[in-house]
């Protein structure tokens, strides 16, 4: 089955189907970025909200689901977070998705400094995990998790980093380079047209054919959208070891971009027990 997920809002909707081999990640080892990962769903399905809600990770709360930073200007070092369910309690239970009970991205909101890492969670319902961001400024935060009962759904909160606030642009890009591997993404967006994606990976020039499953999968892809940041978290057909999905060079995904907008793409894939993140900026024809 295709990956398919809408991002309505703003006058915008973000449809990503995904069509080749997926990995979540950071956290779990060593990790590095490119200059400049939610889930919540089931393997070949990306968490969204419905076309008469909210995109995801643009609301705090949402079905009686309340994501809350415990700091809004956090010191380096920790980072911690809880989320109260209908009730008005910290939940304490949650699905297993992806590996995971729940997957958080962090990103400023110039889309600079991304990260995905995964929270260890404390019997009284607090989420804690080791941050420090190298750059000040506003950041989002979005919590992709399914609570035990509950809908899979994906929360944002904002929260800031003190300091000299230096902004960043990204100008449009489809070529990636993190710690000698080169990224290629080919393939255009098109309004209104399902767009093939290709995403190559390569070492010092050689086509990586041995990419290693993380969180079971083999590539990972977040889109947000410039200016609100509408979220999206893709997870393609098929497992690694299933006779489907090769291992590379190639991650392959199709997009459908109904509205003309800039998307940060942020491809996380892992080689020599490394998880990287490439990063490209795509602009709608």
């Amino acid at each position: 089955m295709n990956t398919t997920a809408r991002l309505a809002g703003f006058g915008g909707v973000l449809a990503v189907l995904a069509a080749g081999g997926f990995a979540v990640g950071t956290a779990a080892g060593p990790v590095s970025s490119a200059a400049g990962t939610g889930t919540g769903a089931m393997p070949g399905h990306a968490t969204m909200a419905t076309a008469d809600d909210l995109p995801g990770g643009l609301a705090s709360s949402r079905n009686g689901y309340t994501f809350t930073v415990a700091d809004p200007t956090p010191e380096p070092g920790r980072f911690a977070f809880t989320i109260t369910g209908p009730d008005g309690k910290r939940v304490t239970a949650y699905d297993t998705e992806h590996e995971k009970k729940l997957h958080l991205i962090v990103v400023r909101r110039d889309t600079a400094g991304f990260r995905h890492v995964h929270p260890d969670l404390a019997p009284d319902g607090t989420w804690s995990v080791p941050l420090t961001l190298p750059a000040a400024g506003s950041y989002r935060a979005f919590a992709d998790f399914a609570p035990t009962g509950g809908p899979p759904m994906t929360l944002g909160a904002d929260f800031s980093v003190a300091g000299d606030y230096r902004p960043a642009t990204h100008a449009p890009s489809r070529t990636a380079h993190v710690d000698g591997y080169t990224v290629e993404l080919a393939g255009d967006l098109t309004a209104g047209k399902t767009s093939p994606l290709t995403l190559t990976v390569r070492r010092d020039g050689v086509p990586v054919t041995d990419l290693q499953p993380y969180l079971g999968a083999y590539g990972h892809l977040v889109a947000l959208r410039e200016g609100d940041l509408a979220y999206l978290h893709v997870h393609p057909e098929g497992e690694p070891g299933d006779g489907r999905t090769a291992a590379g060079p190639q991650v392959a995904f199709a997009a459908e971009v109904p509205s003309a907008g800039t998307y940060r793409l942020f491809l996380d894939f892992r080689h020599g027990g490394v998880v990287r993140t490439a990063e490209f900026t795509v602009t709608t024809a």
